[in-house]
């Protein structure tokens, strides 16, 4: 492809309202351009790397036995009202109605959709395992679309509905999708991690997410020094830890704290640390108080306390719910005497004359100890984990912190969606059963942007070159000039005719905005062709990546770069 006549728009200045380093670099570099809020042209730069991305996931999953179909994006009301999600799903599911005011919605997922298709085709065991896919057009209405790609309204998606006779086949079935996630992942040249997650509003029994590493990433995930564990930080598990203080019980008394209602204000005040004091925080489930108490300097996790209580709705209590389902006001409150319902952190089971609220205002205890001044019935992980805490699945590790952003989401769904919507077949016996569901979605736009927010510099994307717009660039310095141009012309065909991507960057500009422009793209390699260089028959050859430059014989330079994609594509 040659520059001059390709349609590259870039611009010099960062775009305003851009926040995050791939939007400002994704826009900068002509790749896409905004329509609406949330809404973007996909130019024909970036829609290059996102047919790559498409092209890498169609290989994966068609190794992993998946089979393709296209659903569409329109679909009817009445599929979300049987599965129950039509009024779960909020405002982000646009709703629209036709000519003859039926009601239709525009798809953010398609498990209605694709679990009608089968349970209308599929009535034997002997047609499964079966795993559908599609990389199609998605809509949410976000309430606040931000970021570019990474959190826009429209979207690309690849996901995949597996249907399984039971359990145990379920389970094979998403370990193919976890491996083929994996696979899909390492061969767009990404550093990412596998955590384990929590279901959220899809559903199911299990999940994981496929996150690249990036400062910006707006997920916390952990992962073990030693082991292969890794977790959302909403999932990760917390291991008991060996109490605070192991001394005798001393006498519990009641003191004073005039205007100390913070953790760190009362311990400050009565010099102990915030590891041996408690908590105390008044939550809604389902509309019901619940108290949950936690180590002085842990926080709370509310995706664990809301599976753990099994409610569909959990939130901060208000400050007059507080006082009246205590007696106390926020900043005093404690166990002793509580009569609401009490769910404690397990790092808390441990504790011995630790400090808590009084519930009574400018008063807390000293030396409170389970069993002799209060009871509590449950204790559970509830807690947020935290750098440097021991893994909870092996001996020696300890929990190292990230910065991630999901690219991908693995969910075993059970028979949720199949048993709302009836979908079941007739096993060996000719009995009925109920089918065996997993998903699986891949952000495809979504990956782009990511490998942006990890892959760059100062100057630019720097892509990874299996999902880069075009394996290399060569900047024909002096293109009027007649060896400089035959030369560049030369590598072009050349390495063409190798199957390597090129841009022949052919503009009558000077060299200094071609190399800029060359940066700003992300392209891998850059060969560089200028008279003074010719002449001894040579060229340059610059690694975006490292930055390093050789000065090398035509021919040299065309078989490295042949070597190199050869090598990065895995041919």
């Amino acid at each position: 492809m040659r520059y001059s006549q390709y349609f590259i728009p870039t611009v010099k200045e960062t775009p305003a309202d851009a926040e995050v380093i791939s939007h400002q670099l994704m826009l900068r570099a002509g790749m896409i351009r905004k329509l609406a809020a949330g809404i973007y042209n996909y130019l024909p730069l970036g829609l290059r790397s996102i047919r790559k991305v498409e092209q890498i996931v169609r290989e994966e999953m068609n190794r992993a036995g998946a089979i393709e179909l296209l659903m569409p994006t329109v679909q009817p009301a009445e599929l979300w009202q049987e599965s129950g999600r039509w009024e779960q799903y909020g405002k982000e599911l646009l709703r629209l109605n036709d000519r003859k005011d039926a009601e239709f919605c525009l798809g953010p997922t398609h498990e209605e959709v694709v679990t009608d298709l089968v349970r209308r085709e599929v009535k034997s065991y002997r047609q499964m395992p079966l795993n559908l896919y599609q990389i199609q057009g998605k809509f949410r209405d976000e309430i606040r679309p931000r970021f570019g790609l990474m959190r826009g309204r429209e979207f690309i998606m690849k996901d995949a509905y597996s249907f399984d006779v039971d359990s145990t086949a379920a389970d094979l079935s998403y370990d193919k999708m976890y491996q083929a996630y994996r696979s899909i992942f390492r061969r767009c040249g990404l550093n990412f991690r596998a955590v384990e997650a929590d279901t959220g509003s899809i559903g199911g029994t299990a999940s994981h997410e496929f996150m690249v590493l990036a400062e910006s990433g707006e997920d916390a995930i952990v992962s073990c020094s030693a082991c292969e564990y890794a977790a959302n930080v909403e999932k990760a598990e917390a291991r008991v830890v060996e109490a605070a203080e192991h001394a005798e019980p001393r006498p519990l008394e009641k003191v004073a704290t005039p205007g100390k209602k913070t953790i760190d204000d009362v311990c400050a005040f009565l010099d102990a640390p915030a590891a041996s004091s408690v908590k105390m925080l008044i939550l809604l489930a389902d509309g019901k108080p619940v108290a949950a108490i936690l180590r002085g300097d842990h926080e709370l996790n509310e995706i664990k306390l809301k599976n753990y209580l099994g409610c569909d709705t959990l939130e901060m209590a208000p400050d007059e719910i507080i006082t009246k389902a205590t007696g106390a006001p926020v900043g005093f409150l404690g166990p002793i005497g509580a009569t609401i319902r009490i769910v404690a952190d397990l790092a808390v089971k441990g504790l011995k004359n630790f400090v808590a609220g009084a519930n009574e205002v400018d008063y807390h205890y000293k030396n409170v100890n389970l069993g002799r001044d209060c009871t509590i019935g449950e204790f559970v992980d509830i807690r947020n984990v935290t750098h440097g805490d021991p893994c909870p699945r092996c001996a020696g590790g300890t929990l190292e912190m990230w910065r991630g952003i999901e690219v991908g989401h693995v969910f075993k769904l059970g028979v949720k969606y199949s048993k709302a919507l009836k979908a079941t077949f007739l096993d060996a016996e000719g009995k009925e059963q109920i089918i065996f569901m997993g998903c699986y979605g891949i952000g495809i736009g979504r990956t782009v942007a990511a490998c942006i927010e990890q892959n760059h510099d100062e100057n630019g994307i720097i892509f990874p070159l299996p999902i880069a717009p075009f394996h290399c660039i060569i900047s024909a310095l002096n293109i009027k000039e007649e060896p400089v141009r035959a030369a560049s012309e030369a590598i072009y065909e050349e390495l063409q005719q190798a199957g390597v991507e090129v841009l022949l960057d052919d503009r009558d500009e000077r060299p200094g905005f071609k190399f800029k422009d060359a940066d700003l793209i992300g392209i891998p390699l850059r060969i560089v062709v200028g008279s003074k260089n010719l002449a001894d028959g040579n060229v340059e050859l610059k690694d975006r990546k490292t930055g390093v430059v050789e000065l090398l014989q035509i021919a040299e330079a065309v078989a490295k770069v042949r070597t190199q994609v050869r090598e990065a594509l895995g041919r």
